[in-house]
């Protein structure tokens, strides 16, 4: 489970116009100064320059993913980080020492609900807060509407439940399964919407979004999905789209943040 560099860069403009402020700022709170901050799936860092200046211009973050490619350019990008090359299906070999916070960016909807627990599990004995933000919740609206966009709604959702490499995806119930999961963990949690708005000045990555959509959509049988994708591509100098996500924040019990 990898993503290519372009669709990172591609996506992550939208993805920081997305994110919760309020949630944001609090999870910068929680962390404190000096913080030793563990970005599950890091990719080139995105989540590292989501959290910028004030505080988050002494934290220490330490990167994990699977893509060692995608870690040099993290590390040439974060020269300060450090970098580590493992499988996130290893819970247990998670480097938690002196860590303070837990992140991860568009990861959850990826993942399975017996990793979410093992995760959960892990941080809760740990006592690590845990920021994961954009996390797909399987909304999808496009002005003007189309009569076989709820259809190729239902067929992508369909397709984000399958295995990714792990097992069985959250797809879009990872955010509402992640709330559940972390509560009974030890976690107080708080969701909040942080929804992609697409528009005219977004125009490739409505492209290449409404591509994977269809591809997607098709796997799963759509038989209408080409055609869907052809018509939306199309239009999409003149359309909008809102991609819905939520962000979300754990904080153990009795935590002063």
């Amino acid at each position: 489970m990898s993503f290519s560099p372009d669709w990172l860069a591609l996506r992550e403009p939208a993805d920081l116009a997305a994110r919760n402020r309020d949630l944001l700022a609090h999870a910068i709170a929680v962390a404190g100064e000096d913080a030793v901050v563990l970005d599950l799936g890091s990719g080139t860092g995105s989540t590292a320059r989501a959290f910028q200046g004030g505080a988050c211009s002494s934290w220490t973050w330490r990167f994990v993913d699977g893509d060692p490619d995608l870690l040099d350019i993290a590390h040439s990008r974060h020269p300060q980080s450090e970098c580590v090359v493992m499988n996130l299906r290893d819970i247990d070999d998670l480097p938690l020492a002196g860590v303070s916070l837990v992140t991860a960016s568009a990861l959850l909807d990826l993942m399975p609900q017996t990793w979410m627990t093992h995760l959960a599990q892990r941080l809760g004995q740990a006592g690590i807060p845990f920021y994961a933000a954009l996390n797909y919740d399987g909304v999808m609206q496009w002005s003007p509407a189309g009569a076989g966009d709820d259809a190729i709604t239902a067929s992508f959702n369909r397709h984000q439940q399958t295995d990714k490499g792990i097992g069985p995806a959250m797809g879009a119930r990872s955010g509402a399964l992640a709330q559940h999961i972390l509560s009974h963990n030890g976690f107080d949690v708080t969701l909040s919407q942080s929804p992609w708005q697409l528009g005219a000045d977004q125009a490739e990555l409505h492209r290449q979004l409404i591509a994977g959509i269809g591809d997607a959509a098709r796997e799963t049988g759509n038989t209408d999905a080409a055609h869907w994708a052809q018509a939306r591509i199309a239009d999409v100098a003149h359309a909008k789209a809102m991609i819905g996500h939520t962000d979300l924040l754990a904080v153990p019990h009795g935590s002063p943040a």
